[in-house]
């Protein structure tokens, strides 16, 4: 009778054990880094052991949530002024903020033959539709705009833009032939060195601000294990090359 009395003692410290070394980390990620972050995702809690809890969307309305009182232990954001506003307000652990990618803007079609990898197409105004995400809260939005107000073009499609509430919102505009094309990020739509399905013209990063994409463990996090191991992930071999191969540039 001791034998079993035994291993189920052992059987319990091992539960106890893994429970205390296991923690959960709430990410708020900005939504044109979906694909990659679900792709770190599951390497990083085989890693280290913790539960990684993400949420995507809009840097400007998470920026609004955590201003709030949101639970968020770490925030991945599309731009680098929105960790930087936080860590001004007192709002971020100091010292934890960096750029994990650079992002790369893309004018894409879901019909494969619609751009020929220029930007003829919106030169010539051959649309009735552009989606773009909205510039007041997505980076992505208001490098879309720049590169319009680069092209002279702004007036002469203010009429065709659908404004999605973030950039997986203006791709999805896109992907279901609600708009003919669309600005979105690179990462949305390429993989491993290429397109992955549409056409595109890759617009050259001198057409708008550098996309430098910060992230930063918030106050909530300042005791988490778990959210300094995803920074520090993060920053790993591992987890870089997933990022360059969405089409990232890397500081």
């Amino acid at each position: 009778m001791l034998k079993p009395l035994k291993h189920s003692l052992l059987a319990l410290s091992l539960i106890f054990t893994s429970g205390a070394i296991a923690d959960e980390v709430k990410v708020a990620v900005a939504a044109n880094f979906t694909a990659p972050m679900q792709a770190i995702a599951p390497a990083f809690e085989k890693a280290t052991g913790h539960k990684l809890v993400a949420s995507f969307g809009a840097t400007g309305q998470f920026y609004a949530q955590i201003s709030n009182g949101a639970p968020f232990d770490v925030l991945l954001a599309a731009d680098d002024t929105t960790p930087a506003r936080l860590e001004r307000e007192v709002a971020t652990v100091p010292g934890s903020r960096f750029t994990y990618a650079i992002g790369s803007l893309v004018l894409w079609s879901a019909d494969a033959s619609y751009l020929d990898g220029t930007d003829a197409v919106l030169k010539a105004g051959q649309f009735r539709h552009l989606s773009i995400a909205n510039p007041k809260a997505a980076p992505y939005g208001l490098a879309a705009m720049q590169v319009l107000d680069k092209l002279g073009l702004s007036e002469a499609v203010k009429a065709k833009l659908v404004e999605g509430q973030n950039i997986t919102q203006a791709h999805q505009f896109v992907s279901t032939g609600n708009a003919e094309l669309g600005f979105v990020a690179l990462s949305q739509v390429y993989k491993d060195g290429k397109l992955g399905s549409g056409s595109a013209w890759i617009v050259p990063d001198t057409m708008y601000d550098p996309i430098k994409q910060d992230a930063v463990i918030l106050k909530q996090g300042a005791d988490n294990p778990a959210a300094a191991a995803l920074v520090e992930y993060l920053q790993s071999a591992e987890a870089t090359r997933v990022i360059e191969s969405f089409g990232y540039k890397l500081p």
